[in-house]
């Protein structure tokens, strides 16, 4: 037991995963001491789901971007008994914001003040994750997204986008920043890139496709019954689009695996996603409808959207909550980031499966197929009581 997590930004999407995966010993037992759950918002062991192990401790209510550095480092002090021993940092943390300006300076600044606070505060540090993503190779800017110097597949050793879309990524800076930062230190750090990530939430999420998916196919079948068919809510286009899934629980195990491998090579970018070679929404459509006794079709002329059919039919969804005693609050809320699974299944329309080769020659092995990872997450929904 000689080492110790601190998971940043822990109820997010991969966030939760990662305390999952380390309560449960990941890669194996004797490694994890002690798991530190930082939170921005409020979160009790009951509602996390998470074991009920005396190695938790959850820690809530810290804002990364309040008060001056020494502010910061005396609350992490104060409210993290251990900090001290902590070993291994996973910086998972986002604030998400329609300002993208804003959203880039708050970026960076979390993220400085956040590693340099851990440096300062334990001396056994070991390794720090920084999470990326997709946008590394442009997949963002969709139809503007570079194929000249950006091919697919997309391998970690490709250039850097170009500007204009160099300076509007706050990946960029907070790359730089801890590239130079940590040129000296003992500990080493790595930066990983998932795809869109497929995870489990325990509490509303700014944007979370596993949830919304989940809710939207329980509705359709409340509202349409049990065995009708389901069209695929997009286009033909991004029907056989090839990408590879990035489930949050392959993200954090890929992670941990990195962060305790002395071979990783120190400031590197590693893709991290299911499996090996690429799949279309074609196979992974049917395959997540007939889990709640669906049949899903291909795109139609006229596509259904996710968020107005869910808004359509509130009345139906306030109802089964009433009758299956579900939580409230996660069909649709403020905290939603407005038509986000729109832009995700219908505008991702081109191919962006990630080359995985680096990844699995770490000598990691474990892949995952449509049914394990989105299943898990919809069985991880229904144990939570957010869908029927």
């Amino acid at each position: 037991m000689s080492k110790s997590a601190l998971v940043f930004g822990a109820s997010g999407v991969t966030g939760w995963s990662f305390v999952n995966e380390l309560l449960n010993d990941y890669p194996k037992k004797g490694i994890w001491g002690k798991v530190h759950a930082l939170t921005n918002r409020p979160l009790s062991q009951k509602q996390s789901q998470w074991p009920d192990d005396p190695r938790l401790n959850i820690v809530s209510g810290v804002d990364l971007l309040k008060g001056a550095q020494e502010d910061l480092e005396a609350i992490l002090k104060e409210k993290i008994k251990g900090i001290e021993d902590v070993t291994h940092v996973y910086y998972l943390a986002y604030k998400a914001s329609t300002d993208l300006q804003k959203e880039l300076v708050e970026a960076v600044a979390m993220f400085k003040r956040s590693i340099i606070a851990m440096d300062r505060l334990s001396m056994k540090l070991e390794f720090v994750v920084l999470q990326t993503g997709a946008k590394m190779y442009g997949c963002h800017l969709l139809e503007n997204h570079p194929t000249d110097y950006l091919h697919v597949p997309h391998k970690e050793s490709q250039p850097r986008l170009k500007q204009p879309y160099h300076d509007m990524l706050f990946y960029h800076p907070q790359l730089d920043w801890i590239t130079e930062y940590a040129k000296e230190k003992s500990w080493s750090w790595c930066d990983t890139r998932p795809d869109i990530i497929i995870g489990f939430v325990p509490n509303q999420n700014f944007y979370s496709l596993g949830t919304v998916v989940g809710i939207y196919l329980s509705l359709w079948r409340e509202v349409e019954g049990e065995g009708s068919e389901c069209p695929f809510p997009g286009t033909e286009k991004s029907w056989v689009a090839k990408s590879i899934d990035s489930s949050s629980d392959m993200i954090s195990r890929q992670t941990l695996h990195l962060s305790l491998s002395s071979s990783t090579e120190k400031g590197g970018g590693y893709n991290v996603a299911d499996a090996k070679y690429p799949s279309t929404w074609s196979t992974k459509w049917p395959t997540l409808c007939s889990y709640f006794g669906l049949r899903g079709t291909g795109p139609v002329s006229n596509p259904p959207e996710i968020r107005k059919y869910i808004k359509e039919h509130m009345d139906t969804w306030e109802k089964l909550e009433r009758e299956k005693e579900l939580q409230t609050g996660h069909a649709d809320s403020p905290k939603i980031f407005p038509g986000f699974e729109y832009f995700l299944m219908t505008q991702f329309d081109f191919d962006r499966h990630y080359d995985m080769t680096k990844m699995y020659r770490t000598g990691f092995t474990e892949e995952r197929n449509t049914a394990q990872a989105w299943g898990g997450v919809f069985d991880r929904m229904k144990k939570a009581r957010i869908i029927p």
